[in-house]
C-alpha cells in the first residue's frame, strides 16, 4: 500500500478545499454531494449527532445560516492507497476566537470520492492546546 501517493493527495486536497469553500458559502448541494448517500455515512458535529446521509442531509436544510466563519490554521491528509484517506482540519472560529477540530474520512465510490464519516468539535472555551510547529509563530 502506498501511503500519500502524490496523485491521489492532490485529489483529496483539491476535494477537502472544495468542501471548506462550499461550507463557508453554505452551498448546501455541494455540501451534500460530498458526503457518502449511505445509511452508514456518520457526520458527529458540535452540538447534533448524525446517523446516515438523510439525517445529515435534513439537517444542512434546517441549518439557518450555515456553519459559522472560520479559518483553517492546519491540514493534514493521509492518503492510503488509491481509495481511502483521512483529512484532519484545524480552524479558528472567527467570531469567537475559539479552536476547532475537524476530521473526515474519504473513500472512493463508484460515484467518486465521499465523506464516509466527519466529525467536528470544538475546544473548551478559552482553550488553545496548538502546540505551535516549529516554523509557526503563535
Amino acid at each position: 500500500m502506498i501511503v500519500n501517493d502524490p496523485a491521489v493527495l492532490a485529489e483529496v486536497s483539491a476535494l477537502v478545499d472544495a468542501y471548506e469553500t462550499a461550507l463557508m458559502a453554505n452551498d448546501v448541494a455541494a455540501l451534500d454531494g460530498a458526503f457518502w448517500n449511505s445509511s452508514h455515512t456518520v457526520r458527529m458535529g458540535v452540538a447534533e449527532t448524525l446517523w446516515g446521509f438523510s439525517e445529515i442531509a435534513a439537517f444542512r436544510v434546517g441549518r439557518a445560516g450555515g456553519s459559522p466563519p472560520r479559518t483553517r490554521l492546519r491540514t493534514q491528509i493521509t492518503t492510503f492507497g488509491s481509495d481511502f484517506a483521512i483529512a484532519n482540519v484545524e480552524f479558528r472560529r472567527d467570531d469567537t476566537g475559539r479552536i476547532g477540530r475537524q476530521s473526515q474520512t474519504w473513500i472512493r465510490t463508484e460515484d467518486g470520492w465521499k465523506v464516509a464519516s466527519a466529525h467536528v468539535s470544538l475546544m473548551q472555551d478559552g482553550a488553545d492546546q496548538r502546540l505551535a510547529s516549529p516554523n509557526e509563530k503563535r
